[in-house]
């Protein structure tokens, strides 16, 4: 799961080969536990390639949690523990059943003589195993896999998430990634404790998923004949191209659920369409005549899908028929942000259909539109999820939104009785500029959020107490516009998630938020970014250390 890296590149810390003296990171944990109460001081249990995991196989609460046990003892002793179906003795991990808890909450207590997990759930006993990751010092993920053994602290953590959806938003549509880098951002995602993962896989700039009844949008909607440089400034002349094979993304969905973590694809509907449309001109109001061509240039195309053609809610009805025996999610993403109208407003079908219906305007249309899609969605037994400009010719009562321009869409969405998602550009976007003191800092798209703007987020700002639990959670997005490659990504998403993370999880009250108590947690996690190899942008260093790209 995790890649050593020989060198601390934030500090030296000396350490025996054999055995590490007792851990203190439990203080620095990210996200923050509920509760943590310590042991004695001077007792410890020894974590060794000896040590064995004991579960009651009758129950599955642990499935997942044991996969993530094998993946790290491998990366610490470099082989799998032992597993017990009865305990024999001491030196245990021991996973036990509690109906009293929630899905999410665990329970993690070290004794002298073993490791006990309550969990009620397989995302409980997955994420005490996460906080087990933390609490092993940075220095066993370093070390030679000759590693004997690990002391550990006597503790009780009992934890559990604020919020029931803590998201992270991947682009794969402007620069594409493959299988592995995003298994990678599932496995950042994993240790942070994050659930939902919003898979953006269409766009005007590259259709990327593999729909069998329409394989043009892959053969030819996937590709673009260039890509635009610098702020729409010229052309590089290079073909771009990529896209995600079934296989791939049943291949992804099961790593993402060993890992607690729900799929989420969006699927753009009506707008940001070009991919589509290149494929199948006949999607658009101007058919052939639209000299339709996925998009080399960033921004938003003119262009938008037909809503006055039955065809069109058809490829709709296709696609997403397919996209939903790919992704077992309860929702669904439609987009429906920065649909351009003017193509409706000529088009004779659709104001055709504007009359027939009674609608007042195009953005009637457009909740026209939605209603539709939300029908095939729910016939399905799935739930639909859209940007806030959903909200602006009505939506259903069952419509999730997720807003982005700002916090203004989720708060007119919860005091309307619709769920919503508190995802605002003011402290979400991760695709903005992190510094603004690094001169070779690679171009963004713009903006400014720093680690400290990304944790003063309150998604319950404005809101009423009766209006906040619509609010299901909190989400960072990275558009990748101006982010091409892998090492990009991370150092634009890191440390940034950690804070949208803890939000997500711990939800600090604005009045008892300690930002600076925070960025000290964040600095201790940032260590074991090095050892897994993660790139991370570093400026909130007193000692200024930058890594390039």
């Amino acid at each position: 799961m995790f890649r050593k890296t020989a060198t601390l590149l934030l500090a030296v810390i000396a350490f025996a080969t054999t055995a590490f003296a007792q851990n203190n990171n439990v203080a620095n944990l990210l996200p923050k536990p509920s509760s943590v109460v310590m042991g004695n001081q001077n007792s410890v249990f020894h974590l060794t390639n000896k040590t064995r995991i004991v579960y009651d196989w009758n129950k599955n609460d642990a499935s997942y949690a044991i996969k993530e046990l094998d993946r790290l003892t491998t990366e610490v002793f470099g082989k799998k523990l032992k597993k017990n179906t009865k305990v024999h003795g001491d030196n245990n991990i021991i996973f036990k059943h509690n109906g009293s808890l929630a899905e999410e909450q665990y329970i993690l207590e070290i004794t002298p003589e073993n490791i006990l997990i309550y969990s009620n759930g397989r995302a409980g006993a997955f994420y005490a195993v996460q906080t087990l990751r933390q609490i092993l010092p940075v220095q066993a993920y370093e070390t030679p896999i000759d590693l004997e053994k690990v002391a550990l602290p006597t503790l009780k953590i009992t934890d559990k998430p604020h919020f029931a959806y803590r998201g992270f938003m991947l682009d794969c549509s402007r620069h594409f990634w493959d299988v592995k880098t995003v298994k990678k951002v599932i496995d950042i995602m994993a240790l942070h404790k994050m659930n939902r993962f919003h898979w953006h896989l269409t766009e005007d700039q590259g259709w990327r998923i593999e729909i069998k009844k329409y394989p043009l949008l892959t053969k030819m909607g996937s590709r673009r004949e260039q890509t635009t440089t610098g702020r729409n400034e010229g052309m590089d002349g290079i073909p771009y191209g990529g896209y995600y094979s079934q296989s791939d993304i049943r291949e992804v969905v099961k790593y993402a659920q060993e890992r607690c973590i729900t799929i989420i694809p969006e699927i753009e509907i009506p707008g940001h369409s070009l991919g589509a449309l290149c494929a199948y001109p006949w999607l658009g109001c101007q058919g052939e005549k639209g000299n339709y061509k996925t998009w080399a240039n960033w921004g938003v195309s003119p262009q938008i899908a037909c809503a006055g053609k039955e065809s069109s809610f058809k490829f709709w009805e296709d696609v997403l028929g397919e996209v939903m025996d790919l992704f077992p999610s309860e929702y669904i993403h439609i987009g429906g942000d920065e649909a351009p109208r003017d193509e409706w407003k000529a088009c004779p079908l659709c104001q055709q259909r504007i009359k027939d219906n009674g609608l007042k305007n195009e953005a009637e249309l457009q909740s026209y539109v939605n209603g539709r899609i939300e029908k095939i969605l729910n016939d399905k037994g799935r739930k639909l999820i859209g940007w806030d400009e959903i909200l602006e010719g009505g939506v259903s009562e069952n419509a999730t939104i997720m807003s982005w321009r700002g916090a203004s869409g989720g708060i007119a969405a919860a005091k309307k009785g619709n769920y919503a998602i508190m995802t605002p550009d003011s402290h979400c976007y991760l695709n903005f500029y992190q510094t603004t003191d690094r001169p070779d800092e690679l171009l963004c798209i713009g903006g400014y959020i720093p680690l400290r703007k990304a944790y003063s987020l309150d998604p319950y700002d404005k809101l009423a107490k009766e209006e906040q639990k619509y609010i299901l959670g909190v989400q960072a997005n990275l558009w990748t516009e101006y982010i091409s490659t892998p090492l990009q990504l991370e150092y634009m998403l890191l440390p940034r998630l950690g804070a949208i993370a803890e939000i997500g999880w711990s939800n600090p009250a604005p009045d008892k938020k300690d930002t600076e108590e925070f960025i000290g947690r964040a600095k201790e996690l940032s260590r074991y970014y090095c050892a897994f190899g993660w790139n991370f942008g570093r400026h909130f260093y007193e000692d200024g250390v930058q890594i390039g790209w």
